[in-house]
């Protein structure tokens, strides 16, 4: 009896960790593609923006929404995972990153019907995406889920575009263009490339993990 007792928990064992192997590499993909779906559709706005007569709004838009979705399951994969280290904190990153999708869907949706994008849309997408960013890296780095670097330079990024928000917005400096755009490289790198490939190629560290 006690044999089959512990092989039914070694097997539900490597089963959790097949699981959560398989998030991380799904959540890896997911910061991909909502990276690069949403310079599709940044760049698709701007050049109806400014002025292209062969452009329309609706393929940025699209795009748009497609990497919100791609936000959106990256914050609900996440949140069982986070939940183990803080569940009342876990709780606003799955909830942030709703409120980003539906705040970049409501400006998609005004430059469908107005043809002319919401002021400063950009900096409002970023709220969200900043301090859900925050809650997200403070996490992975208390809990050890990613090696100390990575979360540290998430953290980072997410604050100086958290920081940038109020700072473009008192016109000190413009977030999309010159030295401004500095202030996205920080959280662009986290996003496309450190935390997308360590997850894919490495998974999830135990919680507690505090080795580098």
């Amino acid at each position: 009896m006690s044999t089959q007792i512990s092989q039914n928990l070694e097997a539900a064992s490597s089963q959790g960790i097949k699981s959560r192997r398989t998030t991380a590499a799904v959540v890896g993909i997911l910061f991909i593609v909502q990276m690069l779906t949403a310079m599709v559709g940044t760049s698709l706005t701007q050049t109806f923006v400014d002025g292209d007569s062969t452009a329309t709004p609706t393929a940025g838009v699209l795009f748009m929404l497609s990497a919100g979705l791609a936000v959106v399951g990256i914050g609900l994969l996440m949140y069982p995972i986070l939940r183990e280290v803080d569940p009342g904190l876990a709780l606003w990153y799955p909830v942030l990153r709703t409120v980003e999708f539906a705040v970049s869907a409501a400006c998609g949706l005004y430059l469908l019907t107005h043809l002319h994008v919401v002021p400063n849309h950009l900096l409002w997408v970023y709220v969200p995406t900043g301090f859900g960013g925050i809650v997200l890296t403070y996490l992975l780095l208390v809990s050890g889920l990613v090696p100390r670097p990575i979360a540290i330079l998430g953290l980072v990024g997410y604050g100086v575009l958290t920081l940038g928000v109020p700072l473009d917005l008192l016109g000190i400096l413009d977030m999309s263009a010159g030295p401004g755009q500095l202030l996205l490289a920080p959280g662009g790198l986290f996003e496309l490339f450190i935390l997308p490939i360590w997850l894919i190629t490495r998974g999830f560290r135990p919680v507690g993990n505090t080795c580098r």
